[in-house]
């Protein structure tokens, strides 16, 4: 990735369209620059359904993984969970356009990695290398794309093993990696995951890191882009970009050019008080 070809990251936009906007507008990037999405591209803002098609209708050019807010709206639709009061993306379901844009929606990564730089929504476990980071972001995709996808979607969100090993049976380790790429954010370094903390890296759970703390992760020499983790807000490290600063929240919603050269990136920012979920 050359500085005039990089990628340029967004955050969680969570529905938030207007800043998004905003922000690549006066970022300008060339019609063929790509635009990395770290996941949950809908809910809990005000435009889900416009957010949902102004990203789908921007082609290959968008590179796109699945967050837990984007698999809700497929469970949701699918019967599997409940829509909640705080949910947003109700317009999308009643859409003419629903099913075209649910289909596009489950069609999306886990994980994306090209030229050295992995992508996921929320994180990856310390056992595994980038090899088996799309190994098994590859089975989840291909089980979610396929005519029974709906049963398999049931089966990840039944309560299972939170601990990640070799020996799982092929639905455990579906719902072990489904639960890391969507929802970790604090784990040990065995690979047991804790879903309850959401604050900031000092107030985490007693016996749990931060998943890219952990000791001896596999990982450590892959940039890893993620988003996931509002209270953490931006991080940047030389391996390591994080990049959901809180747009949902009337914070702000973050892009990172992703050169190669970590010295060389930088980082835009736009501010979203037009997008305060207040719900």
């Amino acid at each position: 990735m050359d500085t005039l070809a990089a990628p340029i990251a967004f955050g969680d936009l969570q529905g938030c369209l207007a800043p998004f906007r905003r922000l690549l507008a006066r970022l300008s990037p060339p019609g063929d620059t790509p635009l990395w999405f770290a996941g949950d591209l809908i809910n809990r803002g005000p435009d889900s359904r416009a957010t949902l098609r102004e990203i789908a209708g921007s082609g290959a050019r968008a590179k796109v993984v699945l967050g837990n807010h984007d698999m809700h709206v497929l469970a949701v639709s699918a019967g599997i969970r409940r829509q909640k009061a705080d949910d947003t993306f109700g317009d999308i379901l009643t859409a003419p356009d629903a099913q075209e844009l649910l289909d596009w929606l489950r069609q999306r990564p886990f994980a994306h990695l090209e030229n050295g730089t992995l992508m996921v929504h929320a994180g990856v476990l310390p056992q595994w290398d980038t090899t088996l980071v799309l190994e098994l972001a590859d089975e989840l995709g291909r089980a979610l794309r396929a005519p029974n996808w709906q049963e398999t979607l049931a089966a990840l969100y039944e309560k299972g093993p939170n601990r990640w090993s070799p020996d799982l049976s092929r639905v455990d380790r579906m719902r072990v990696a489904f639960n890391a790429f969507t929802r970790v954010r604090f784990c040990t370094s065995g690979g047991e995951m804790e879903f309850s903390a959401n604050g900031t890296l000092e107030n985490g759970p007693t016996g749990f890191v931060p998943w890219f703390d952990a000791p001896d992760r596999r990982t450590s020499d892959t940039t890893i882009v993620f988003g996931h983790w509002a209270a953490l807000g931006v991080l940047m490290r030389d391996n390591l970009i994080g990049l959901d600063s809180g747009c949902v929240w009337g914070n702000r919603l973050t892009a990172v050019r992703l050169t190669r050269d970590p010295a060389a990136r930088t980082v835009a920012q736009e501010e979203c008080t037009d997008c305060r979920n207040n719900r």
